[in-house]
């Protein structure tokens, strides 16, 4: 075959295998060839071709007998495998709508300042540092007034201690791939209500979204598009990222725009999702969008997951472990004891670990469960839980900030942002997060939602 300029490393071929095995592919036919490959110097084109060609043969690979799971990529399929779930209808309108817009925005703002700083931190530095500055258990911004001593003790190099000053000095959200990908999601969602296709949000990605501000999954995607493979093939070839989290990051818009509408708020999602990601890399958007939708009608976090698990495929992976963590804290596990059965089960320093949406979707399901709806509380959860810090700090903080509306949100929160953000979107380098709540509520009543 041609070889499509895509490059393909060791810790690319120790992914997929990883991931093959999640979904449940009998991985024993090719084990050997991808030893085999690993060996060899990848940088040469003639063990990048068959990189390639292992990867795309791994596509075609059975599932293993007795896999539990159903886990399609496609909407109507998706769509089949949903459980029955019914909606009460929300009636809020002009002003209380625009709150909870602006509490939306503002939330995904402060969860993400809040997890920026520690983003990368593994919990063997983020805990102890914790503790030795009387920050622990995790309740505000992380304070960088700590000595030399501390921040060696704790390993915690040079340049994260600089980090840890941002939400003190930098006076508004600094740019953040989180707070990126809700901003740029907004402009292709002006067009919403022609359900715009993905192979268009893919045309839209390429000409707007600089190829380095964006990474993992994405990166991949975006590479393929240009090599001009489209979507839904630029999520699959050679992408061993395609369930994670990158996806999941990029749903707040939809569930902002779609509010009350929780399956349009997961279809909006699926058709982002389609161009990087597969099966629970999808599901992860599916399931937050849908969240962020049905968050203004509901008064409790566990309803607001199980609305958003009502799009998502009953017998997914990332449903059985959502609804795990729903299980734990019925049977009354404290937020300790979830913080430490999560990191029993998943490997920090297993990057496939650190950043899969499951992984993190369990900790941003125990953020709203114990965080009971308090908006510190939740996004203090899910922040000291570490793994993907500002992912899911943001991921809580928007759907608690949904709930609760801009004015119930504690102002020691958001006064640190000065109701701006600065993103690396075009035309919205520095922007007033009220503002992008005002435009959001125009862009719902446009779609007519």
């Amino acid at each position: 075959m041609n070889a499509i300029p895509v490059f393909v490393g060791r810790a690319e071929l120790e992914c997929e295998l990883e991931q093959l095995r999640d979904e449940g592919k009998d991985v024993k036919r090719l084990k050997a060839d991808f030893k085999r490959l690993m060996r060899r110097d990848l940088t040469k084109p003639a063990a990048q071709v068959a990189a390639q060609e292992l990867m795309l043969a791994a596509q075609g690979l059975p599932t293993i007998k007795g896999y539990p799971h159903v886990e399609p990529s496609d909407l109507p399929g998706i769509r089949k495998q949903r459980p029955r779930f019914r909606l009460p209808k929300p009636t809020l309108r002009g002003k209380a709508l625009l709150d909870r817009l602006h509490g939306a925005w503002l939330g995904r703002c402060a969860g993400c300042l809040l997890g920026k700083p520690v983003e990368g931190n593994r919990s063997n530095q983020l805990w102890p540092y914790l503790r030795a500055t009387g920050q622990y258990p995790l309740a505000f911004y992380i304070s960088p007034k700590a000595s030399k001593k501390v921040f060696a003790k704790c390993n915690i190099p040079e340049n994260r201690q600089r980090r840890l000053r941002i939400p003190f000095e930098a006076g508004c959200m600094p740019e953040d791939d989180d707070t990126n990908y809700t901003v740029t999601c907004r402009i292709p969602g002006s067009r919403l209500r022609l359900v715009l296709p993905y192979a268009h949000v893919g045309d839209f990605w390429l000409r707007n979204i600089p190829y380095h501000h964006v990474c993992t999954a994405e990166k991949i995607a975006y590479r393929n598009m240009v090599a001009g493979i489209l979507p839904p093939l630029s999520a699959t070839f050679c992408n061993p990222y395609r369930e994670w989290i990158g996806a999941q990051i990029r749903a707040d818009f939809f569930g902002y725009v779609a509010v009350g509408k929780p399956a349009v708020a997961a279809e909006f999602a699926w058709r982002d999702a389609s161009i990087s990601h597969v099966k629970n890399g999808i599901y992860g958007e599916m399931w937050v969008a849908a969240m962020l939708a049905a968050a203004p009608a509901l008064d409790s976090p566990a309803g607001v997951i199980r609305a958003g698990l009502a799009q998502v495929p009953k017998r997914s992976r990332l449903t059985q472990h959502v609804r795990r963590v729903m299980e734990c804290r019925k049977a009354g596990m404290t937020a300790g004891e979830m913080e430490a059965d999560i990191h029993a089960r998943w490997d920090e320093d297993n990057r496939h670990h650190w950043c899969h949406t499951i992984s993190n979707a369990e900790i941003v399901a125990m953020g709203l469960l114990w965080g009971e709806a308090d908006f510190g509380r939740s996004v203090a959860i899910a922040v000291q839980a570490c793994f993907d810090t500002d992912c899911n700090g943001a991921t809580v903080g928007s759907i608690v900030g949904m709930m609760l509306g801009a004015r119930k949100l504690p102002k020691r929160w958001v006064a640190p942002l000065n109701d701006t953000l600065q993103t690396g979107v075009a035309g919205y380098h520095t922007v007033k997060i009220s503002g992008l709540a005002e435009e959001t509520l125009k862009l719902h009543k446009k779609n007519g939602r």
